[in-house]
């Protein structure tokens, strides 16, 4: 008779741990599914529109070529930029900038191709990849020389 008390009054016990569980998650779920509503106040700015000049399109190229040579100068589509010994490379940025926002303009990709000769110092390519991400190109990929 002991036995089924002890049995009887372990069944009336509510474990609370799932449904915490449960109040947890949907917690998270409805923080995460709520988009916060803003309220934008018109300051009256005008932004700078493209150039409405313009009336034929550019002519980009679809892959920019970046040549790495052993001396460590830097070549983009075969004209030279910079000093071999300066690590900033601010002609190659500027250059790269513009041809980003051009390419953004006319709704093309930009595409840069890295060459580097085998001699060439890799602390050369991690300048040339800083430039390329201060550009914000982001589709960089390497190739091989011919």
């Amino acid at each position: 008779m002991k036995r089924r008390l002890e049995i009887l009054q372990s069944k009336d016990d509510v474990d609370l741990t799932p449904m915490i569980d449960i109040v947890f998650l949907l917690l998270i779920y409805f923080m995460v599914t709520t988009t916060l509503i803003k309220q934008e106040a018109d300051l009256g700015i005008q932004l700078p529109t493209p150039n409405v000049l313009q009336k034929e399109p550019l002519d980009l190229p679809d892959e920019h070529l970046v040549i790495i040579q052993a001396i460590g100068q830097v070549l983009l589509n075969d004209q030279p930029y910079d000093e071999p010994n300066n690590h900033d490379l601010p002609q190659l940025t500027n250059t790269l900038t513009v041809l980003k926002q051009s390419s953004d303009l006319a709704g093309v990709k930009t595409l840069v191709t890295i060459e580097v000769e085998d001699e060439a110092r890799h602390e050369r390519v991690i300048d040339v990849l800083n430039s390329c991400a201060v550009a914000e190109i982001k589709m960089v990929s390497f190739g091989m020389g011919q």
